[in-house]
């Protein structure tokens, strides 16, 4: 999971991201943040998985700064020296509340709720895309997908997806009048989605949607050629499945 650090006191980050590197292995910190606003700018840079968010902090306090958030994707774990904010922190759906100084047990009890949490949203996001895709084939609507961008979040027609390619835990999406979106989501997260309509995943970076196939290419290597003459490399491991999939004998 990709973590963010909100923490106004620098040993504080400093520790924490210690802890989380040594006893919570499933967790990257991106970013840290020794306030609010610097914060809030980080969270829509980096779209985060998981946010450890301190609330005593000068200025804004934590609570205002979820309280300044449209909506929040992310899961949230409170980290405080204070033992008055539960309540509060239950109302904004916080995974989990931590009191300083942090234990260790109650620190990877807290990241296991979130990845399950997580787990969870993204299985569900799954279905709400296979629900679309089956309301979209009663009316004979084109069906689309929600991308969230840096900047704004846009709704792209799935057929004018040509393919996917990941980096760590970005995808860029290529769309067929020739713009690329960069969405701070891991791949995986759009793979069982975009299968339901057609989308072949030819090699661990890659997604592809085969309306866009134009053929296989056996030069230095196996590689779909697709439409618009992007050469996407196919895995050892996907060649017999892409085959498969492409019905080639």
């Amino acid at each position: 999971m990709k973590a963010i650090l909100i923490d106004d006191e620098q040993p504080n980050l400093d520790n924490l991201q210690a802890l989380l590197h040594h006893y919570c292995p499933q967790v990257t910190v991106c970013a840290t943040a020794l306030d609010a606003e610097a914060g809030k700018t980080l969270l829509y840079q980096h779209q985060p998985d998981l946010v450890f968010l301190d609330i005593q902090m000068p200025g804004q306090t934590g609570f205002d700064l979820l309280r300044s958030l449209p909506v929040y994707d992310f899961e949230l774990i409170i980290v405080t020296a204070y033992d008055q904010y539960a309540i509060q922190a239950l109302r904004f759906a916080a995974v989990d509340y931590l009191l300083k100084p942090i234990d260790i047990g109650e620190l990877q009890a807290a990241v296991d709720k979130a990845i399950k949490q997580r787990r969870l949203k993204v299985q569900n996001q799954q279905l709400e895309h296979l629900m679309q895709l089956l309301q979209a084939q009663q009316t004979n609507e084109e069906p689309r997908m929600a991308l969230a961008t840096a900047k704004e979040t846009r709704l792209v027609k799935v057929g004018d997806i040509i393919r996917c390619e990941s980096s760590n835990n970005y995808t860029t999406f290529f769309l067929s009048d020739g713009e690329a979106l960069l969405v701070c989501k891991p791949i995986y997260e759009y793979e069982a989605s975009l299968k339901a309509y057609g989308f072949l995943r030819c090699h661990q970076s890659h997604l592809v949607n085969r309306t866009w196939i134009r053929s296989w290419k056996k030069e230095f290597g196996d590689f779909l050629r697709l439409t618009d003459g992007t050469d996407v490399p196919i895995s050892r491991g996907k060649k017999e499945a892409i085959r498969q999939a492409l019905n080639l004998s």
